[in-house]
């Protein structure tokens, strides 16, 4: 059973390989056309006159630079269309910004102290300390539990 199961993965390697061997022989074959095609227009266009040859490279720029130009007009149409997209989402979220300020301004008078004693809450935190602290050993668990919190 074991050899008839390694006979069978061998055939089909070997059918797997033969396929893409026949494959790779078509593109050889393709691209060898194509490098003659190519080959010939080139020895044709050396037996032009040199006004000619120039011509020809001419409108081959020409081409290039079209399609080139059609290229960068589609990204600008994506950039353009992303733009607006961008724009749209802005708007939406400034009308949500001064939405959320309205409704800060329009605050209970009740909560407004409150809010006031919270800053100056945070001011007094926000003093800038210098130097060492110094402290006994058996103050040490308290000192930062005060400072965790």
């Amino acid at each position: 059973p074991v050899l008839r199961l390694l006979e069978a993965q061998l055939q089909e390697q070997r059918r797997e390989h033969e396929e893409e061997m026949e494959a790779m022989r078509n593109q050889m074959d393709l691209m060898q056309e194509e490098l003659e095609n190519q080959q010939q227009a080139f020895l044709q266009t050396l037996q032009l006159s040199p006004e000619v040859q120039v011509e020809l490279g001419l409108q081959q720029e020409i081409t290039r630079l079209t399609n080139e130009n059609l290229d960068l007009k589609e990204l600008l149409e994506k950039l353009e269309k992303n733009e607006k997209k961008l724009k749209k989402q802005l708007k939406i979220y400034m009308k949500k910004v001064q939405d959320f300020e309205a409704s800060q301004t329009t605050v209970p008078v009740e909560r407004r102290p409150h809010e006031r004693n919270m800053q100056v809450a945070v001011q007094r935190k926000e003093k800038d300390f210098q130097g060492m602290l110094e402290y006994y050993k058996e103050d040490e668990p308290l000192l930062i539990r005060n400072l965790i919190t």
